[in-house]
């Protein structure tokens, strides 16, 4: 698809073959079973925020009066839903057949997914027991017959629709809806072993082994029930208010985010068709809304959480977190940084070391503060605590706690109020501007003299994804990186006051004017005549100036070599426009996050890492930071990783081409995956240094 000027993809259509991508992994025979049927999960998962906030747009930007000068989209929002819509239904079949697949394989390893009807009297039994104990008082039926307020269904919850009715006597036919709680209970129930077989049983089904226990009471003993779901527009609209703190409104506006309007509307396909017009009909659910028929169980995100259940070989091998060999136990993490820069790589090296690092703050008395800027936290967040610890132990403690983060956003806001109350400073969340920095500053008083000590990370303080997520971590006492660190806090809390930066680049203000100054001098040696590439890895690239200054540096001979996780709106490869680009995505255990930028300037390499995409939110409506790598064994790491990555020819894919998603086999006998030699090389450097 060739967008105006610039030959880009166009980014949902991108986005739809990167979740593919993760689709492949739950095919993948090489995957172990269990993990397969999580990848089923995350592909779900995907898909539902695709819808949420993606489809959602395009159906905005569809319905936008077309005389609007201000708003001219790149692509044709009708053209690309119709689009969509073609390739998720061939990704529904795949997905579908995929489930089948796995499920008769778990089956072939003595583990039975089953339904109601499968169930024999002992396990029937052991069912209603969990359900009247467990189960029951989380259900309130909705009669659909005298129901009215439809935003109440909720967005992203399943629901069974239960058609009632009585074989005998006058009362009429009616329908219920029962919301399956499935964010208070597992989704999966293990009933009891039975010569050697394990058999797991959805809490759909249990429900619905159950119905009668709620609705015989009323006179019903015929009962059908459908899983019904309503996706609805994510996106919040927040208004000018400014009477109202920014907390009150977002607040207001997660309340109508939950009312919003209907994207998609997925059923049963086994729904007789005058109960779905019912349904539809009650619910306001129309034709434009993506009504879609789909298989017996829907939320498959849920299967990201299935049990842990059988042999070990059907899980990965354990990758536990290395300590880092510069960081061994008992000593002082900060004596460590101040002596040279540290990176630290999660998840095949320990978070620990930052939650060791923030509780030695804590309590070293030299320590005056603690700042930290925080866009996503675990649920039960021990970074979280050890900064309520510092601050009962009197350090100054400051968080910039980012309000926006994308359905984050009300557990940060309830999250902010608990910190307050334990003494720590909020920084308020900045009016159009999120905060995507990932930043620690430490002020330590050493002879006299403030000292800063620095974290600059590529993802979040979040100690659970920490083990999945793929993502750098520098620590420096280098005082002409922590100094600016330190005026990048300043900058939150002036908000209007643009500091100077000799070695951060800091968007929105240089970031993108930083990207093409290093493409540019890339162009002019290749045209010199000198060596001119570039390594650039990162999640995603939708800027449509950076697409053209790439394309630039192609045509002038630089080579760039590129590993882009998910969305890449480049056309590699082509004959007089980017035969000199190169891009692969790898999606395999971890999920790849790290920003890491190398060119090779005449020669003589300059390294980067931070937390932005080349993408125009990241480049022009955030508060980024990127950083210099200065240390040279940290450059030599981080060159080691990439080749690494580069040699993958087990999970990396082509991410265009007639091709596209096919795995990069180089005909070579020797298999090389990325992120399990990754881990050997971590864990092979601990070894050195022990020895």
């Amino acid at each position: 698809m060739i967008g105006p000027k610039v030959q880009i993809i166009n980014r949902e259509i991108s986005w739809l073959h990167f979740n593919a991508r993760v689709l492949q992994e739950a095919n993948d025979e090489r995957t172990p079973l269990i993990e397969r049927i999580k990848f089923l999960g995350i592909f779900s998962n995907n898909r539902d925020e695709f819808f949420r906030v993606r489809v959602a747009t395009l159906n905005r930007l569809q319905h936008l009066p077309r005389n609007r000068p201000d708003i001219k989209p790149l692509f044709d929002p009708a053209a690309i839903l119709e689009e969509v819509k073609h390739m998720v239904r061939e990704q529904e079949q795949l997905f579908h057949e995929t489930y089948l697949k796995i499920v008769g394989k778990l089956a072939g390893e003595g583990i039975f997914i089953i339904n109601e009807t499968q169930l024999d009297n002992e396990q029937g039994l052991y069912v209603r027991k969990f359900f009247e104990r467990s189960v029951r008082q989380f259900l309130f039926p909705i009669m659909l017959r005298s129901f009215h307020n439809i935003t109440s269904i909720r967005d992203g919850s399943i629901y069974l629709a239960v058609d009632l009715q009585k074989t005998t006597g006058k009362i009429r036919e009616d329908i219920a809806l029962i919301k399956v709680p499935s964010k208070t209970l597992s989704r999966f129930l293990i009933l009891p072993e039975k010569n050697g077989y394990k058999y797991i049983i959805l809490l759909d089904d249990v429900i619905r082994y159950c119905l009668s226990d709620i609705f015989s009471v009323f006179g019903y003993d015929r009962f059908s029930a459908y899983t019904i779901k309503i996706t609805r527009d994510a996106e919040l609209d927040i208004d000018n208010d400014v009477s109202r703190s920014f907390i009150e409104l977002i607040s207001e506006s997660l309340k109508k985010r939950k009312r919003g309007v209907p994207v998609r509307f997925v059923y049963d396909g086994n729904m007789p068709e005058q109960l779905l017009e019912k349904i539809t009909r009650k619910l306001k659910i129309s034709e434009e809304d993506n009504i879609r028929s789909g298989g017996r169980y829907h939320n498959f995100k849920d299967f990201m959480s299935f049990p842990s259940i059988g042999p070990d070989h059907l899980f990965f091998p354990p990758f536990p977190p290395l300590m880092h060999p510069d960081l061994p136990p008992n000593r002082s993490i900060l004596g460590a940084v101040h002596k040279k820069d540290i990176m630290i790589h999660f998840p095949y090296q320990s978070f620990h070391h930052i939650l060791d690092l923030l509780r030695e703050a804590s309590i070293d008395p030299n320590v005056t503060s603690i700042k930290m800027t925080f866009y996503r936290t675990a649920r039960y967040s021990n970074a979280i605590n050890a900064l309520v610890n510092a601050a009962r132990n009197g350090k100054r403690v400051t968080v910039f706690l980012e309000i926006q983060a994308r359905f984050d956003e009300e557990a940060n806001i309830i999250l902010a109020g608990k910190l307050q109350d334990e003494g720590v400073r909020i920084i308020p969340t900045i009016p159009n501007f999120k905060v995507h920095a990932k930043l620690i500053s430490i002020t330590r008083k050493e002879n006299g003299e403030n000292v800063y000590y620095a974290n600059i990370s590529t993802g979040n303080f979040n100690e659970s994804t920490a083990q999945v997520y793929a993502d750098e971590s520098l620590l420096t006492a280098r005082q002409e990186i922590t100094e600016e660190v330190e005026r990048v806090f300043d900058l939150f809390e002036e908000r209007y006051v643009q500091p100077e930066f000799s070695h951060l680049i800091v968007a929105p203000f240089s970031f993108r004017s930083f990207s093409e100054r290093m493409l540019d001098n890339e162009i002019r040696n290749a045209r010199a005549g000198r060596e001119a590439w570039a390594i650039i890895k990162i999640n995603s690239l939708v800027d449509r100036k950076i697409a053209a200054k790439l394309y630039q540096a192609s045509r002038a001979g630089v080579k760039l070599t590129m590993i882009i996780r998910g969305i890449s709106v480049l056309i590699p490869g082509k004959k007089g426009l980017s035969e000199n680009i190169e891009v692969i995505s790898i999606v395999d255990r971890f999920l790849e996050h790290s920003r890491v930028l190398v060119f090779c300037n005449g020669g003589n390499p300059r390294y980067f890492i931070g937390s932005a995409d080349w993408m125009p939110r990241n480049l022009d409506h955030r508060i980024e930071v990127v950083t210099p790598v200065y240390d040279p064994d940290i450059r030599r790491e981080l060159w080691d990783m990439l080749q690494i990555q580069l040699r993958d020819n087990c999970k990396a894919r082509k991410t265009t081409g007639d091709d596209i998603n096919c795995y990069l086999t180089d005909g070579k006998p020797e298999k090389h995956r990325a992120q399990f030699e990754l881990y050997d090389y971590f864990k092979e450097k601990l070894i050195r240094q022990e020895d």
